[in-house]
């Protein structure tokens, strides 16, 4: 059974990624980001919320998104594997996670670290031309991620979960190291 967390700056190739190896294992992506921006879009109270967090380059509150994460595995679609997208961001957000997916029976996840440099990343998100995708709120969304996000590295290497692939290659070398590393 497949579960997945993939990690990795802004811009690094996840969600493609992510996508490509759901559609590969037939599971799905669960992006946090996607049900984020579909809140934001539908105007959603919990995306009304979490749009004025998003336009200053922070992360949205943990409660929010751990209620959303926590419908999303729970639904029919999920039992048999999934990839997780954007969460968990921090480390308090991973014990959370390790917490639920005892409860539900769901362990066994392993996760996947895109390492890809910070001048990569910002030279990607600017390219694609995102209203929210500014080079300072990018250069942020990077300090945030490095002071926040960056130590589930060390977290899930202790806990021998941690797989780390270059994700600054081709789309298709990235997906070919990425299925490699998971089916080793």
């Amino acid at each position: 059974m497949t579960r997945l967390i993939f990690l990795g700056p802004p811009g690094a190739g996840k969600g493609t990624q992510a996508q490509t190896l759901a559609d590969f294992w037939q599971i799905p992506h669960i992006s946090t980001g996607e049900i984020l921006r579909q809140a934001m879009k539908d105007q959603t109270p919990l995306g009304i919320q979490a749009q004025s967090y998003v336009d200053q380059g922070e992360l949205v509150p943990d409660q929010l998104v751990e209620d959303l994460v926590q419908e999303r595995l729970k639904q029919p679609d999920a039992q048999s594997g999934w990839i997780l997208d954007g969460f968990p961001r921090k480390v308090t957000q991973a014990g959370f996670l390790e917490e639920l997916l005892g409860k539900i029976g769901q362990g066994g996840e392993r996760v996947v670290n895109l390492d890809v440099p910070d001048e990569i990343v910002i030279a990607r998100l600017l390219s694609r031309g995102r209203k929210d995708d500014s080079e300072d709120v990018i250069r942020r969304r990077l300090e945030v991620y490095r002071a926040e996000t960056a130590p589930l590295i060390d977290y899930y290497s202790d806990r021998h979960k941690l797989l780390t692939v270059n994700g600054n290659q081709s789309e298709e070398e990235v997906t070919t190291a990425l299925k490699n590393v998971i089916t080793a």
